[in-house]
């Protein structure tokens, strides 16, 4: 009985391991107290208005009171599309601009316009004032186009995540797929930016106060998240004959062990 009680201890033992996961490594902010403050506003102001790259898509409204002064200065709202008696029929839809290779658009009466490295306020103002020349008091709104992040590794849903009006922080992203999976590396959250045609690469611990502070923690157009698995879940996906391996060294361990009292006894 005393024997078999050692071995189920043992192999009991080996089998929890994996799963001696502490509930301080599940949370976030564990170092936050109620004393705790970080200038957020002030962050979120300084990014989100980033920088227009190649490739990036966005629509462009041009306002006035005049409306048909300004109609020369917008992109025509419809598709043409043959129906099957090879009539036309046009459908209203928004078009937008995608920057060159070059860094430029090729805008509506005002040709070419280099806005690679340029501010979505900035390409604002710059289009107010020299429609201004034009049209009385005209009103420029940019909105981008297909903005997303990509989330990947340990979360519920991995996928693209939306970014309205180009502004989600980290956090949102992460809850927009799902939330991290309890095998989630916490302190080990991986942003991927893209900045002047280089990859650049951050690691980000959400355990800390201190990941608010992090020029990556409100993101930006193709930032790429990724989370990477912990310890319990490598060992869960390891091969099965490495686990047999753990088994069969922990059963002579008991074997040794059981020698050794039955020895004592005697």
């Amino acid at each position: 009985m005393y024997k078999h009680s050692v071995y189920l201890f043992l192999l009991g033992c080996l089998i929890a391991l994996p799963g001696c996961v502490t509930q301080k490594s599940l949370t976030y902010f564990n170092n936050v107290d109620s004393t705790f403050v970080s200038p957020m506003s002030q962050a979120r102001n300084a990014l989100a208005d980033p920088e227009f790259k190649v490739g990036d898509a966005f629509f462009v409204s041009v306002s006035a009171v005049d409306v048909d002064a300004v109609m020369p200065f917008n992109l025509p709202a419809m598709v043409y599309a043959p129906t099957m008696n090879k009539e036309v029929t046009t459908t209203p839809a928004r078009q937008s601009y995608t920057v060159a290779p070059d860094g430029s658009i090729d805008f509506p009466v005002l040709g070419n316009i280099a806005v690679a490295g340029m501010r979505r306020s900035e390409l604002k103002a710059v289009l107010e004032q020299r429609i201004s020349k034009m049209v009385n008091n005209p009103i420029v709104i940019i909105t981008p186009v297909d903005v997303y992040v990509t989330v990947m590794g340990e979360v519920a849903r991995p996928g693209r995540v939306s970014l309205p009006n180009g502004r989600l922080t980290l956090l949102e992203a992460l809850a927009g797929a799902g939330d991290l999976t309890p095998y989630g590396k916490r302190d080990n959250v991986m942003v991927m930016r893209e900045v002047e045609g280089k990859a650049l690469y951050t690691r980000v611990d959400l355990n800390s106060s201190e990941v608010v502070n992090s020029p990556y923690f409100f993101l930006q157009q193709n930032d790429v998240i990724y989370v990477s698995p912990n310890r319990v879940r490598a060992i869960s996906s390891q091969n099965v004959s490495l686990w047999l391996s753990m088994v069969s060294t922990v059963a002579s361990a008991a074997t040794v062990i059981v020698t050794v009292v039955n020895a004592a006894k005697r």
